[in-house]
């Protein structure tokens, strides 16, 4: 189901971001670990990219849904190469997804507290804000690497609590992961909307459980200021 062209604004406080696939491109992660990594890490270690390739991809699904599947420095250790190194040479790919930049300056605007929170390593997390002026465009950013907890867990959301006090009920979630979404729903976030197309370059994931947003400037607030 589609997202209606327009939320409750009047009933929302606090807007909490997903960074990548959500806010931003998630063709630069897709891109590092589906091909830039293998090629790179065969260079490296003069092996065969085909088998490499498959290889690597078994592996790292054998941590999905852990923190070190997110962690960059679980993963420089596990394959004895610099991950932040090889991120920096394609950084040329990170970009904000669509109307991204209105949205946020929108949210702004209208008083509302807005707070990205990422599973992504600070590794990771400082070279997109390096490359972009998301750091700017938002009130906070909190990586779940801080609470050692991934947003996949029900830890995640008491210790965002605990530093980052928000009323569930008039909060605005937005995040590509299903897994991540039914986390925060248990956690009874009231405003849920998953991204129809995290990656440009991929193929479009809709679902059956969550409200989808294609673009962002389907759900800009009008009308609401709450700096008055």
């Amino acid at each position: 189901m589609i997202v209606p062209a327009m939320l409750d604004w009047s009933s929302i406080d606090t807007v909490l971001l997903d960074m990548d696939g959500t806010l931003l491109d998630l063709h630069f992660d897709s891109h590092f670990w589906l091909e830039h990594l293998p090629l790179r890490y065969a260079e490296l270690h003069q092996l065969d990219p085909v088998e490499v390739r498959t290889w690597l991809h078994q592996r790292i699904m054998q941590e999905h849904g852990t923190l070190n599947w997110y962690c960059l420095d679980y993963w420089s250790q596990e394959l004895q190469v610099d991950i932040v190194a090889l991120k920096r040479e394609i950084t040329d790919r990170i970009s904000f997804r669509p109307h991204v930049q209105d949205f946020l300056a929108a949210v702004q605007n209208a008083g509302m507290r807005s707070v990205i929170i990422t599973n992504a390593h600070r590794g990771s997390l400082d070279l997109k804000l390096e490359h972009t002026d998301l750091g700017d465009r938002v009130d906070r950013i909190i990586s779940s690497h801080d609470f050692q907890q991934p947003k996949e867990k029900a830890e995640f959301w008491d210790c965002l609590q605990d530093i980052e006090p928000f009323d569930p009920q008039r909060t605005l979630f937005i995040d590509d992961s299903l897994p991540v979404l039914r986390s925060a729903q248990r956690y009874g976030i009231r405003y849920l909307l998953s991204i129809l197309k995290p990656d440009s370059q991929g193929e479009e994931k809709p679902n059956n459980e969550f409200m989808i947003l294609d673009e962002f400037s389907e759900i800009i607030p009008k009308g609401v200021n709450r700096n008055v």
